[in-house]
């Protein structure tokens, strides 16, 4: 089974980016850096999304993220689907941290359940084949909406969903051009995706968060 063991995050600053998610999520290897000055707008097709136990550690995460300076896109809120909220890192990565819990069972521990990373695509069903193709199995999928992907514990979720969903879920317009500024690491090997997402070979050498 092939899966997303890591992403690199491309940063206008590499130094002032290391320093950012170090103090707002501390990710460790699964959340890499590079430098880029490709070229990019508006909003870059993906998120990154944190999955904790409760509302304490989400509330704990988006505050170190504020501080550390994130903008805020979505408060912390109780929803039909439980407790999150939305920032932006500075190097314009989105990020969610959400919980599907509304009630605390204790103080915050930091935890983290699951990182995943979702994909906006023009055509789930198809994209979704295309990764079927390239030896990811299908651990969840709910038509041309939601696909989600199996890995184990050391890597990264990853999730398709559709481009206009995706952006509106997170609250910015859905219009952007540009590079995603993002190259997701696997152990398909390396290949460019039907919406312009690239991969590269897993490694365990390039610089992480």
């Amino acid at each position: 089974m092939s899966f997303l063991a890591h992403v690199t995050l491309e940063v206008a600053d590499l130094a002032a980016a290391e320093r950012f998610y170090c103090d707002a999520f501390g990710l460790g290897p699964r959340v890499r850096l590079r430098a880029c000055e490709a070229p990019t707008s508006g909003f870059r097709g993906f998120t990154m999304s944190i999955t904790v136990s409760q509302p304490a550690d989400v509330d704990s995460f988006l505050g170190s993220a504020l501080e550390a300076g994130a903008t805020s896109l979505k408060p912390a809120a109780k929803s039909l689907w439980g407790y999150g909220g939305v920032v932006q890192a500075p190097d314009g990565t989105i990020w969610k941290v959400a919980t599907s819990s509304k009630k605390n069972t204790g103080p915050a521990t930091r935890k983290v359940d699951d990182l995943v990373l979702l994909l906006g695509v023009e055509d789930v069903k198809a994209s979704k084949q295309f990764y079927v193709e390239q030896g990811l199995s299908v651990a969840k999928s709910f038509g041309g909406k939601y696909v989600e992907f199996a890995c184990d514990d050391a890597s990264v979720k990853l999730a398709l969903y559709k481009r206009r969903g995706l952006a509106k879920d997170v609250g910015v317009p859905e219009e952007g051009s540009g590079s995603h500024r993002i190259v997701l690491g696997g152990t398909a090997g390396s290949f460019t995706d039907p919406d312009g997402f690239a991969w590269e070979a897993a490694s365990v050498s390039s610089a992480s968060a």
